[in-house]
């Protein structure tokens, strides 16, 4: 697993503290160095066809101040960049607005729904599906996972199989039938302390989804361990495929 690639493509501001930090986040889930992983900017471009062939996987994660539901030419392009990555079988994993993105691009429904909102250490459930999977199959049916999230996929796309749900949101995480492709909408990358710290980022968040203080919701939450496991797992089914 050290010696793989990886491509982090990112949406994040220029100045936003968050872009170093998720660097290091999916370097210590995955258990390789920081310099494993070529950061992007999709805010700028999608990657040439040559970047992508340069690397072993493919990772996306969250976005500070950007919308998966919403409209924009950067997005246009990037949705259409997701569809090649999907029809030319890259390994990929995404997490939150990634998740929400890759839905999007195959045919998904995402939308801005703060009534569903989720913030912090949440329980979720496998599916049938999850039990049988070569990555979720290592978890208990019932597990915890780390999210922040106000846009919902309402519908997955139909090469799709849903892997985990919430009690207040059902799709919590996806495969792509015949793809090497995996989402999900919590962040397996984080843990209790990383998560707090980017909640410590973006605080309007805590504000205005759990309508606390910022020290009164970390009392809340825990750490994941089991989660982060999915990614040391995705990382040996690429050198498998590899």
């Amino acid at each position: 697993m050290q010696n793989l690639r990886y491509l982090l493509l990112q949406i994040r501001d220029p100045d936003d503290p968050i872009r170093r930090q998720e660097v290091g986040c999916f370097a210590r889930a995955i258990g390789c160095e920081p310099v494993a992983i070529e950061p992007f900017d999709l805010l700028g471009s999608f990657p040439t066809q040559e970047q992508l062939q340069q690397v072993d996987a493919v990772l996306v994660g969250g976005s500070g101040n950007y919308s998966a539901a919403g409209e924009s030419l950067w997005l246009e392009k990037t949705l259409a960049g997701f569809r090649r990555l999907v029809e030319q079988r890259k390994p990929t994993f995404a997490s939150c607005w990634g998740f929400q993105a890759i839905a999007r691009a195959l045919g998904g429904t995402c939308i801005h729904d703060p009534p569903r909102a989720e913030l912090g250490t949440l329980e979720l459930q496998l599916t049938d599906a999850g039990r049988g999977d070569p990555l979720f199959g290592g978890l208990e049916d019932s597990f915890l996972g780390i999210a922040g999230h106000e846009d919902h996929v309402v519908t997955l796309p139909q090469s799709a199989v849903l892997l985990a749900s919430s009690q207040l949101v059902r799709h919590q995480a996806f495969k792509i039938v015949d793809s090497p492709v995996y989402c999900t909408q919590f962040h397996p990358e984080l843990d209790l302390q990383t998560f707090l710290d980017r909640v410590a980022a973006y605080p309007q968040y805590v504000e205005r989804i759990a309508g606390t203080t910022i020290e009164e919701f970390a009392q809340r939450c825990r750490d994941t361990p089991d989660t982060r496991r999915l990614l040391q797992r995705f990382a040996r089914m690429v050198v498998q495929k590899s």
